[in-house]
């Protein structure tokens, strides 16, 4: 099979497919070579046996690394951190100490439990990330579809981190991948008892708590998603973050969806869209006080390719 045929086969299997399966992200992890990291897993957390987390290293460096959070999707029912080593491993490949954990699910929990988790393992991370070589000043969080939301919850809502011992603006950033950010009235049937619906708490939406106090703000969504409308999602955060005047980048690609945005941080499956390089620059730029990117509409052709472009505002 040549490269192109493998990357179109790779890429139809991720698009039919779930973040529930366990198969096609089976795949991304075959693919997707360990590069220059290495790994620490099965760490614990905290007291449930859900409250694990993998971290994985640069192979080389000097000094202390940036460290990203990362939290997985899978409608808050499903997903594992073992199924996102590839994510974990393309991060410490560019110089990022990476954290996956793992949190609880429905039926276990529900709102908000999967918060108090997810802020525990951001707490547990600036207090531990200089034992495997990062730098617990510069903690970011970062999530994929349902992950994404916990990401953004972490970030914008000061009660979860607080809760924590940990004071809410320690985070230097945040980035979301086709994150739920307003998602009342609940359309989806699985997610509905997730949130208690149809008593659903409006401070559940992260839309209701962008405010000025929010940190450095990445947002990427794929045009073609119908899982979760870009616009209202994406779009509507961005411009919250951006009119309460958070720094806020906003991209917008072509040639991916809900599910392959995120494995296009695999090396094998890049070509599908700059993500990576979009995360990387983030970072770099927020840490050193270049936040001048503050585009609108940004993203790549159809065609999956690296080329960048920028539209007007909407």
């Amino acid at each position: 099979m040549t490269r192109r045929l493998f990357l179109t086969c790779a890429a139809a299997v991720l698009a039919a497919a779930s973040l529930a399966a366990c198969s096609p992200l089976g795949v991304v992890n075959a693919i997707s070579p360990d590069g220059d990291s290495s790994a620490s897993t099965a760490i614990r957390y905290g007291s449930d046996p859900r409250n694990m987390l993998d971290i994985y290293r640069p192979q080389a460096g000097s000094g202390a690394a940036p460290v990203i959070v990362f939290f997985y999707g899978g409608n808050w029912v499903s997903g594992k951190r073992s199924d996102y080593a590839f994510v974990g491993r393309a991060l410490a490949a560019r110089g990022f100490v990476v954290v996956v954990p793992d949190y609880r699910l429905y039926p276990q929990v529900r709102y908000p439990d999967f918060l108090v988790d997810a802020a525990a393992a951001v707490a547990w991370t600036e207090r531990h990330a200089g034992a495997y070589g990062g730098d617990p000043s510069k903690v970011f969080v970062m999530g994929h579809s349902a992950g994404a939301y916990n990401a953004a919850m972490v970030a914008l809502d000061p009660r979860w981190l607080g809760q924590q011992g940990i004071k809410p603006d320690s985070l230097r950033g945040w980035i979301g991948l086709a994150g739920p950010y307003d998602f009342l009235p609940i359309q989806n049937r699985t997610t509905r008892p997730v949130f208690d619906y149809p008593n659903t708490r409006p401070e559940s939406q992260p839309l209701s708590h962008a405010g000025p106090k929010a940190p450095p703000t990445l947002l990427i969504a794929a045009n073609s998603d119908d899982l979760v409308d870009p616009a209202r999602n994406t779009g509507a955060l961005a411009d919250r973050l951006r009119t309460a005047g958070v720094p806020v980048r906003e991209l917008h690609y072509g040639g991916v969806n809900h599910y392959t945005l995120v494995a296009s941080l695999s090396p094998t499956l890049r070509r599908l869209a700059p993500t990576l390089d979009a995360v990387q620059a983030f970072v770099d730029d927020t840490l050193g006080g270049d936040l001048s990117g503050n585009m609108r509409g940004g993203g790549v052709s159809g065609s999956g390719s690296d080329r960048r472009t920028s539209g007007p505002a909407r």
